[in-house]
């Protein structure tokens, strides 16, 4: 008892520089303390005999989620899990989700997923997960209980804006492999529907517009559907802002520090030579989405339509830490060209066009309103 109280200390300490502990230390030690009293009286009242290392792991994730939603530990399963995920396969339901008032709040599903297909929509409140309250659960906690074995299922229950009653959904697990990038070409306007923003992302979607220019020399006009893309890596949402621009910022980053800010710039080289861009975005655009939608709209590269974008500004640095496992922190906001900030603001589409109530899906050409609009506009132009 008396080592893991020893090194939390340590923990705790590392956290903050030497000229701040010299100004804080008495109330610091006095914290440190009432931890340390906390801990024992846990170790020796409660009912049941508790996991030392559970507790700790717990108070670690309580110090990071009273920072934002976003920043918490990974534990060495958790952390492989996400490395796993970046990469472009991972197992569970196929769903992207952060945490609101102590719920799981749903960013977007991604397209053809377990998910996607129960139904699950952006913005869905996940109350409980098979009997199990959500409210209580670390953002992590609740991810490592609907990752599971492909062909296990588990249930949701959901609240959604503008429906009374709780909605009970059983979905089965998969393997996901996100396929981040599909294409086509609707009546000489070259679609490219990118789903995520993994490592694979910037060059599938450059190779599949080089495939397009090099069938169909004469294209009208290209839409890029951001609709439901929970974004991913930074350096793709680079990449592929940079594949529409020839020169100016893309984003910037401000951290704690106002001299520690980073500034990313396209190069020269538009991959669809100038022609028209439409960009669709939804409020399951997020993070990396809203950069390049907020980029081109600056740029005046694109007309954005669909519906405001999510909201997510702000950049988690990824740390291994000694036991494997690993510390997503909050290090920076992203900022577009114009200054404004994506955070809790989202992107506004220069032209509105809100999802349809009935039989929506996106891209199927009869109940696609948003893509119909897009390609109505870009014939006209």
């Amino acid at each position: 008892m008396k080592k893991i109280y020893l090194l939390l200390t340590f923990l705790f300490l590392n956290l903050f520089s030497q000229n701040v502990f010299s100004q804080k230390k008495d109330v610091l030690y006095e914290k440190l303390d009432l931890f340390g009293d906390i801990l024992e009286t846990i170790n020796k009242e409660y009912f049941k005999q508790i996991n030392e290392g559970e507790v700790i792991d717990g108070a670690i994730n309580g110090m990071l989620q009273s920072l934002d939603p976003y920043s918490s530990y990974m534990s060495p399963k958790t952390f492989k899990a996400m490395n796993t995920e970046t990469k472009g396969e991972f197992g569970g339901l196929g769903i992207e989700v952060t945490m609101e008032a102590g719920l799981v709040k749903v960013i977007s599903p991604i397209d053809d997923t377990p998910a996607d297909k129960a139904g699950i929509k952006s913005g869905d409140y996940i109350i409980k997960l098979d009997n199990k309250q959500v409210k209580g659960l670390t953002l992590d906690e609740a991810v490592n209980t609907m990752r599971g074995k492909s062909g296990t299922p588990i249930t949701l229950t959901i609240r959604r804006i503008d429906v009374d009653d709780p909605i009970i959904v059983k979905i089965v697990r998969e393997t996901i492999k996100t396929k981040s990038v599909v294409s086509e070409v609707k009546e000489n306007i070259g679609y490219l529907r990118l789903r995520s923003f993994n490592e694979k992302s910037g060059d599938e979607l450059i190779d599949k517009i080089r495939e397009i220019s090099k069938n169909k020399p004469n294209m009208t006009g290209y839409i890029l559907d951001l609709r439901n893309n929970p974004g991913g890596l930074l350096s793709q949402a680079i990449k592929i802002s940079d594949a529409f621009l020839d020169s100016g910022e893309i984003v910037s980053t401000k951290g704690r520090d106002p001299k520690d800010i980073k500034v990313y710039n396209s190069k020269k080289g538009d991959e669809i030579n100038g022609k028209p861009l439409i960009v669709l975005i939804n409020k399951g655009s997020a993070s990396a989405s809203e950069i390049v939608a907020g980029a081109l709209k600056d740029h005046k590269r694109a007309i954005i339509v669909g519906e405001k974008s999510f909201g997510k500004g702000s950049v988690q640095s990824i740390m291994p830490l000694s036991n494997g496992g690993g510390l997503r922190l909050t290090t920076a906001k992203y900022y577009l060209p114009s200054g404004e900030t994506i955070e809790d603001v989202g992107v506004q589409p220069d032209i509105k066009v809100e999802q349809q109530k009935d039989n929506f899906k996106i891209n199927d050409p009869t109940n696609d309103n948003q893509l119909i609009y897009a390609l109505k506009l870009l014939k006209a132009s």
